[in-house]
């Protein structure tokens, strides 16, 4: 869920401020507003405005006085694309904002438009964070926020799983963590994820990684192809693989006998991830993890422009990486 930067939690605050680029969260944001309204009153006017809708005087027609005081909700989407002329009106209006009018600003934040933002927290707007989750530890947390939000109880596996399989699009994992607590009773973990989930999963760069550092070669080059002819991006099949031998690295490195929690703290792992590197790590030597860490880039070099077939450079990324784990069985 996004976060608030002040106490305040009254959706119908006359300001509210929602900064980020994250399209999910910014529509949230504007949905509980626009839900708080008409629970109060049904009749609620929304107006919902992009900022070459918002021309100078729009706002002061927007904003008078109505006959029958009804509520109004005004949402302007893209706040830093406003011109100057309306920037000030805007600003004029937040000063001193009309009790029954609830404006929303959606603004991208960053430097563009920085002078409207500064105004509307100087005039004490509620302010909704929707940054966009570029980092997969960011969407693991949106997904345990999910189940939170829901009442219902995931591992951290199941959680893990759901990211590697659905990706980076915050809608299609909201979409799932409600699809499985819709089905599902009970604790929900990685084996009913998985089979949800399957085929995605199996498109994943993760399970290609898993699947090579194991040892387990037709496995990877199965996933790949899968993975390729689903349209998963070549570099982010690079960068899971990168990782995975990274992460046997650091764990190989460890000192032994160390709890798995100070282990977490020190490697920058989530407790269960350190269990299944350990078990990936079976059969992995220095030697081996500096060859495997070579062909990665030499792979990853041939993804961005360096090579004639970045489908070849990651097969032969995988073979080298599943050759430098010894096979186990299973």
């Amino acid at each position: 869920m996004a976060t608030r930067k002040n106490p305040t939690d009254e959706p119908l605050a006359p300001l509210t401020l929602a900064v980020g680029q994250e399209d999910l969260l910014l529509d949230r944001a504007v949905r509980e507003v626009v839900t708080a309204a008409h629970a109060v009153d049904t009749d609620t006017d929304v107006r919902d405005l992009t900022s070459d809708q918002l021309q100078p005087g729009t706002l002061a027609e927007l904003t008078s006085p109505s006959l029958f005081s009804e509520r109004k909700v005004l949402i302007v989407r893209n706040a830093q694309d406003l011109g100057a002329d309306t920037v000030k009106e805007v600003k004029t209006y937040i000063a001193a904002p009309y009790e029954e009018i609830s404006l929303v600003l959606l603004h991208a934040g960053g430097v563009k438009g920085k002078g409207l933002l500064d105004a509307a927290r100087k005039a004490g707007a509620r302010e909704v964070a929707c940054p966009k989750m570029t980092k997969a530890a960011d969407r693991l947390s949106f997904v345990r926020g999910e189940f939170r939000t829901l009442g219902r109880s995931a591992t951290p596996e199941a959680c893990q799983h759901l990211v590697d399989a659905i990706g980076s699009d915050l809608r299609e994992l909201a979409s799932a963590v409600t699809q499985l607590c819709a089905d599902v009773e009970g604790t929900i973990d990685e084996a009913v994820v998985g089979r949800y989930y399957t085929g995605r999963a199996e498109a994943s760069s993760f399970t290609v990684a898993d699947r090579a550092v194991e040892g387990r070669a037709a496995e990877a080059l199965e996933a790949l192809r899968w993975s390729l002819s689903t349209g998963v991006a070549p570099v982010l099949i690079t960068s899971a693989l990168a990782q995975a031998v990274r992460a046997i690295g650091k764990l190989a490195s460890a000192p032994r006998g160390a709890r798995p929690g100070d282990l977490a703290r020190d490697l920058g792992m989530p407790p269960w991830k350190i269990d299944r590197v350990r078990q990936q790590m079976r059969g992995w030597s220095a030697d081996a993890v500096s060859d495997a860490l070579r062909a990665v880039a030499a792979a990853d070099a041939g993804v961005k422009g360096g090579g004639d077939d970045p489908e070849y450079a990651l097969e032969k990324a995988v073979v080298a990486v599943a050759r430098a784990a010894r096979p186990q069985r299973h």
